[in-house]
């Protein structure tokens, strides 16, 4: 079956029909780093990584980009109260976004440009704007006229909502109820940043950088855009106006956008005091990849509901899947590769992947065949492999703890006495294992020890 994404600028899923064969141009919003990425942020990061693991798994080349917002209000009001300029306050912050990245396993983009190194593109795009009409001056800050771009509202629906043409917003903040005019340009600041431009000196607006970078790097019309469901109104929408509008050309093929992550089925906020970083996932105990674990278990359209316990729970699931990868790993020299039964569960993976991105079914089969009786070990390790190429959980690459000559005796000795019925002997030699580190448990098919 053909490749089906949910396309929000149809809302409908369509058959991926990319501009070139069989390259990609894929834009998603990155990071504003006024702070560390909170897991909702990290949520959104890994299914646009599961939607290029899915894209590569399907042939194509991808070309990623990301961009990395470094000059906003937020940076701005935060670098005043530290003292620092806003490129000393954002670097810690930007090296740790790229530190999260690292530990749960999501592929490097093709290239992360940052908002302050492309004000030459933004200025010349809102030169465009101005030359064709559809941005205006006023008091040295640059707007565009929502009221010139017929289209304005097509992604988002907005129209359906108050269209306040003739009013202007200056923030950087997304959260509006009504379309507005939007800043494209503001004008200079006394102890802001700023840079010279032709229709004078000044920062670019929020909006204007993803049109920038966008363009710079994968044309004027390119594939996909992802984001979460907060971006589509007023950020991606202000986005294919101004570039549609510079261009004359069509902006994007296909916008996916992601759902939100809740916490206790609450929306993140400060005042709950429930916005949790990576560090405060680490800090209790928790491998990063068990939240990419927990991730998958939710197709990336529904709200996931995160709580501690529900991490807890796909721990567990992680942990048993390792094991189970292991024993299988190390039984693959006993079976056989069977060519048929592995085209035919990937068939079905790529059946699920394929729709929309469906990664709880995905996840699904993969259990399915790790429990199967019928199919062989080799098989099984093989399909494993194949599968975590979109799953990136790090499968293939799980060491195991070669178990001490010392506790294989002892776990030696123990199965001896059950097997005479000297149960009490047998636990004491359980408990002396287990103070040495290990664990012992007894399934159908033997005992196993693990670390």
């Amino acid at each position: 079956m053909a490749l089906k994404l949910y396309n929000t600028l149809t809302r409908k899923k369509q058959i991926f029909k990319p501009l070139r064969s069989k390259r990609v141009g894929l834009y998603t919003c990155g990071p504003t780093v006024y702070n560390f990425a909170h897991i909702g942020n990290l949520r959104t990061y890994i299914f646009e990584d599961i939607l290029r693991r899915v894209l590569e798994y399907n042939s194509y080349n991808v070309r990623h980009i990301m961009n990395i917002t470094d000059v906003e209000d937020k940076i701005i009001r935060d670098a005043k109260k530290t003292g620092k300029t806003i490129y000393e306050f954002t670097e810690p912050y930007e090296k740790a976004f790229y530190s999260d990245f690292k530990k749960l396993n999501i592929k490097e983009a093709y290239k992360y440009p940052k908002a302050t190194a492309h004000i030459p593109e933004m200025i010349k795009i809102i030169g465009s704007l101005l030359k064709k009409g559809l941005a205006y001056k006023v008091d040295s800050s640059i707007y565009f006229d929502i009221s010139k771009f017929k289209k304005y509202g097509r992604l988002s629906g907005v129209k359906t909502r108050k269209l306040k043409t003739g009013a202007r917003i200056d923030s950087d903040e997304y959260a509006k109820e009504n379309a507005e005019d939007f800043v494209l340009w503001k004008k200079a600041k006394a102890g802001e940043p700023w840079w010279r431009a032709p229709f004078g000196e000044g920062r670019p607006g929020w909006h204007i950088e993803c049109s920038a970078m966008s363009m710079k790097y994968l044309g004027p019309t390119f594939d996909i855009h992802a984001g979460a469901v907060d971006l589509i109104f007023p950020h991606h929408e202000n986005e294919i106006a101004q570039s549609e509008g510079a261009s004359g050309k069509l902006f994007v093929k296909y916008f996916i956008e992601g759902e939100h992550l809740l916490v206790n089925s609450e929306k993140m906020s400060k005042s709950l005091g429930n916005i949790f970083t990576l560090r405060d996932v680490e800090s209790k105990g928790f491998d990063p990849l068990n939240f990419r674990y927990l991730t998958l278990t939710a197709h990336y359209r529904s709200k996931l509901n995160f709580t501690w316990e529900s991490l807890e729970a796909a721990k567990n699931a992680y942990d048993k899947l390792k094991e189970s990868v292991v024993a299988i790993k190390n039984e693959t020299k006993k079976s056989f590769l069977s060519k048929t039964d592995f085209g035919k569960y990937q068939k079905k993976f790529l059946s699920y992947i394929d729709n929309d991105l469906e990664m709880p079914r995905a996840l699904a089969l993969l259990w399915e065949i790790i429990k199967s009786k019928k199919l062989g070990n080799k098989t099984k390790y093989a399909l494993i492999v194949d599968f975590d190429k979109v799953f990136g959980l790090n499968l293939a690459d799980i060491k195991t703890e070669k178990t001490p000559p010392q506790i294989l005796k002892l776990a030696k000795d123990r199965e001896k006495c059950r097997e005479e019925k000297n149960f009490k002997k047998a636990d004491e030699l359980r408990r002396k294992i287990e103070s040495l580190g290990w664990l012992i448990e007894d399934t159908p098919h033997g005992s196993k020890l693990k670390k």
